[in-house]
């Protein structure tokens, strides 16, 4: 097989999962909300410095960088997903966790899908002597429904 044949003709996907965090606000409205909390905060801090609370002003700024690194924080994060791919002959997994891709690679017919032992645990993969927990990024009540279905897809494969 050439290397032309190989794009031309992908393995097909049987299955694909894409698990994303629950983010209600895009990155502008973010940045749009900081900014009138700090044109809000500013403005009461300059009024009451000129009214002779100087003291105001410093912590104001002190609040918007904590509030600031917060949002930061958050926003790094705010991409997170995980995706599990399953092929006819692998099952790739894809874990993205602010700036860092962690990839691994299983053969299906190896992989053990072990459900949380708890509500909040997530879904265990656990293939020769490895484990990988997936499922982070579900609710809680859709991680056993997950688990039977990606065991069915496995035995599938």
């Amino acid at each position: 097989m050439q290397a032309s044949d190989l794009l031309t003709s992908p393995e097909p996907v049987l299955k694909d999962w894409t698990m994303k965090r629950n983010c209600s606000v895009s990155p502008r409205q973010y940045v749009i909300f900081f900014a009138s909390l700090a044109l809000v905060s500013l403005a009461i801090a300059v009024l009451l410095w000129l009214n002779g609370a100087w003291l105001v002003l410093p912590f104001t700024g002190i609040e918007l960088v904590v509030v600031g690194g917060a949002f930061a924080i958050h926003a790094r994060h705010a991409v997170d997903y995980e995706r599990i791919r399953l092929y006819p002959n692998r099952l790739v997994i894809e874990q993205v966790s602010a700036d860092r891709l962690t990839q691994f690679e299983f053969n299906p017919r190896w992989v053990r899908v072990e459900p949380g032992a708890s509500r909040r645990a997530p879904v265990r993969l656990v293939s020769r002597g490895q484990t990988v927990a997936v499922g982070l990024h579900l609710a809680q009540d859709r991680r056993a429904q997950f688990a039977r279905e990606l065991r069915m897809w496995l035995a599938r494969s």
